[in-house]
């Protein structure tokens, strides 16, 4: 990826439903140019797509929380399985497979605290692989929408 690419990376983040052609304009090369590199983008894996960004609160799900998972035994089977049934719930906004004390950290938004009581208990730890869960409830989330794309030192 060279120094064009990266200026068109920057500017798109800021906006995805920006058009090349604006994006050219701010990067200073053709529309073409900058369509030819986007695709490029896309066919190589850097850019996997857009989403949409949603209010929670406004969808009724104001509470949200980071639930760790420690699995136990932690086969790849019980890991998996988990995995691939955790990502299918509607409470589910994210999973992180990760490496430490937890095998798993689970974003979830739900309505209240009783919600989010319930998903814990009665949803979670009825799984027989579960070992511990511990809950973090989130006050705020705040994410960066443009990823540093500058080239490592």
């Amino acid at each position: 990826m060279d120094a064009l690419d990266r200026s068109i990376l920057r500017a798109w983040m800021t906006d995805a439903r920006r058009s090349l052609r604006d994006i050219a304009a701010e990067v200073g090369v053709s529309a073409t140019t900058v369509h030819d590199r986007a695709r490029a983008l896309q066919r190589r894996g850097v850019v996997r797509g857009s989403h949409l960004d949603v209010d929670l609160t406004q969808l009724g799900r104001s509470v949200q929380a980071l639930v760790s998972v420690r699995i136990r035994p932690p086969t790849r089977t019980n890991i998996e399985d988990f995995r691939d049934w955790v990502t299918t719930l509607p409470e589910t906004v994210g999973v992180f497979v990760t490496s430490g004390r937890a095998d798993f950290m689970v974003h979830v938004a739900v309505a209240s605290n009783d919600a989010l009581y319930a998903f814990v208990i009665d949803r979670l730890t009825s799984r027989e692989a579960i070992a511990d869960v511990e809950t973090s409830i989130i006050y705020e989330h705040l994410r960066n929408p443009v990823v540093d794309v500058a080239p490592e030192a």
